[in-house]
């Protein structure tokens, strides 16, 4: 038997529902754990709404006999779903639900989501471009020689200027590896950054203190500021220092192989500037000049990073058009490029982040001016490609003005309708109850991004009324969806072994890095062939663990900025 089929009947003995058949009932759970005075839901299959089901402790002993409160059918499997309300279990320790063939455990735990938000935080260390990484993770060493230094990058044709011309040299080192490939992405680095500095400006005291201590690693460091810091020199070294744009991306031609780093030997380039990828840039550098401002430790950087948005914003407002078109780029200039392409073709969502940012860094009314031109008419979850929810977000902590208001007004609105949802679905959850959650990175976009505008509107809307629906989405993405599946690497009973990750595939070690989320389920299946057949077609269930799965099972670092967003603003309140 091969190493994944061992992983596979090891984790179905591990769901607590002991290898029943299909047509046995089973469990889905949080497999991480739940707070001890938070709600506490089971969904099952196969159990009748008038079941008895008992509750027992450890020992043994029958603490309440419970059934289901409820039940729901799925819209596209016609599966029935029961759900199961333990809330009144509230003392820490381990408990089981069991029914005539069932017996599943869970945990009750007053830091249920500790261990996992600093996993998903530790990532971003891991992903590093060009320093070498020595860590240890549950006595496995994680020994990675150094990468992509990046000091020797080529300017493509498509970024040429009489100063920089075309295949002269820059220097461009640090940053984060994007995704499961090698490069780097202004767009989508950016984002990552605007989505975590926001959690961060909300729950500076918890991250400030946080413990990133893991057990067995050689390296516990993971401060959120200074992993930020990391990648925002980075993005300084995008910018062209002649004029102020910033480079679109730094990246191989190609996608490289399943291979380590040092086996990658294409050229690297930086590629044609665009306004969304100087935008997004703007927006981040003066959300964290303004943060660090009266920081001793990075004074020099608040004074560089503050011109740097500016003399950023100043191109984009004199080249508003300047779209990313890869496939113009590769038409008209050579080598053609054919990696991640984060192409937009609106910028309007982007000069109204980064005019948000530079005004409240600055105060200017020329910035207020292009806010309200730019101006969302409804609040949406923030994605890469549409920013409008970072603006809004910072506006939520400004001072109070008629903008603020109608940033509030809209996020109320998203987060009735959406919570409104959560009462009758299947999961008991606000997502996953629509065809179109699903799809690539929808555990990101749609779970955590939905379950922090949440978040955002139980500290700023109505406190105390929205957390739990967050916490649904958090139970969601641990394991109480349709596939059984903890998204989370490294957590709960059964999560990806096998994720789009080239260092993970490539290095040897059976287990993925941990504390990274994979996309999800996904219906468009892009990636579908004769060496990769999906369980499912059913949206909710839509997903694979299996390396070749772009489109289900990569990782990026914009969905583990959702993941470290969502999760820590959670575990800070506790």
């Amino acid at each position: 038997m091969n190493k994944k089929k061992l992983f596979l009947a090891a984790a179905a003995l591990l769901t607590g529902v002991s290898a029943q058949a299909a047509s046995e009932p089973r469990a889905f759970l949080n497999q991480v754990g739940y707070y001890p005075n938070e709600e506490k839901v089971i969904v099952l299959e196969g159990v009748g709404d008038k079941e008895k089901l008992q509750v027992t402790d450890a020992s043994g002993k029958v603490l309440f006999t419970t059934k289901p409160s409820r039940s729901a059918i799925s819209p596209w499997s016609k599966k029935k779903r029961s759900i199961v309300d333990v809330s009144q279990v509230i003392e820490p320790g381990t408990y089981t639900l069991k029914g005539k063939n069932l017996k599943v455990d869970f945990q009750v735990t007053p830091r249920a989501l500790h261990n996992v938000s600093v996993a998903s935080l530790k990532l971003f260390y891991l992903i590093r471009s060009g320093v070498p990484i020595d860590e240890v993770y549950s006595g496995t060493s994680y020994a990675r020689p150094l990468g992509h230094a990046d000091t020797h990058v080529l300017i493509h044709p498509s970024a040429a200027t009489e100063q920089r011309p075309a295949e002269s040299v820059i220097s461009s080192p640090l940053g984060w590896y994007d995704a499961g490939d090698y490069n780097k992405y202004v767009v989508n680095s950016a984002f990552s950054i605007g989505l975590m500095l926001g959690a961060y400006e909300n729950n500076k005291e918890y991250f400030d203190k946080l413990d990133t201590n893991i057990p067995e690693s050689k390296n516990s460091t993971a401060d959120l500021l200074d992993e930020i810091m990391f990648n925002m020199k980075w993005l300084l070294t995008m910018q062209d220092p002649n004029d102020g744009g910033v480079y679109h991306k730094l990246t191989t031609p190609n996608f490289e192989g399943f291979v380590m780093p040092t086996d990658c030997h294409q050229p690297r380039y930086v590629v044609a500037k665009s306004v969304t990828a100087t935008l997004d840039f703007a927006a981040v550098m003066a959300q964290m000049a303004r943060l660090l401002k009266g920081n001793r430790d990075y004074s020099d950087f608040v004074a560089q990073a503050a011109g740097a948005a500016e003399r950023a914003y100043e191109w984009a407002k004199a080249h508003p058009k300047a779209l990313y078109m890869q496939h113009i780029i590769s038409r008209d200039f050579k080598p053609a490029v054919n990696t991640g392409t984060y192409g937009d073709f609106n910028a309007s969502d982007e000069f109204f982040w980064a005019a948000t940012e530079l005004y409240r860094l600055t105060g200017n009314d020329a910035y207020m001016a292009d806010v309200r031109a730019n101006m969302p008419q409804k609040f949406t979850v923030p994605t890469w490609g549409n920013v409008y929810g970072l603006g809004a977000f910072a506006w939520l902590n400004a001072a109070d003005s008629d903008v603020r208001q109608t940033m509030l007004e809209q996020l109320k609105t998203y987060c009735d309708d959406t919570a409104a949802l959560a009462a009758t679905s299947c999961f008991q959850s606000p997502f996953g109850n629509k065809a179109q959650d699903f799809g690539w990175g929808c555990l990101a976009e749609g779970c955590c991004c939905s379950a922090l505008a949440m978040l955002y509107a139980d500290r700023y809307v109505a406190p105390g009324q929205y957390r739990r629906y967050a916490l649904q989405n958090a139970d969601y993405l641990l394991g109480r969806n349709a596939t059984g599946y903890c998204f989370v690497t490294g957590f709960g009973t059964k999560s990806p072994m096998h994720p789009h990750h080239r260092i993970s595939e490539a290095d040897g070690i059976v287990e993925p890095f941990p504390g990274m989320l994979v996309g999800g389920p996904n219906p468009g299946q892009q990636d579908k062939g004769p060496n990769l057949a999906y369980p499912s077609n059913y949206p909710d269930e839509s997903y694979i663990d299996d390396m070749n799965s772009y489109a289900s099972n990569e990782i990026a670092i914009n969905w583990n900025a959702s993941l470290v967003s969502m999760l820590c603003w959670l575990d800070a309140e506790k």
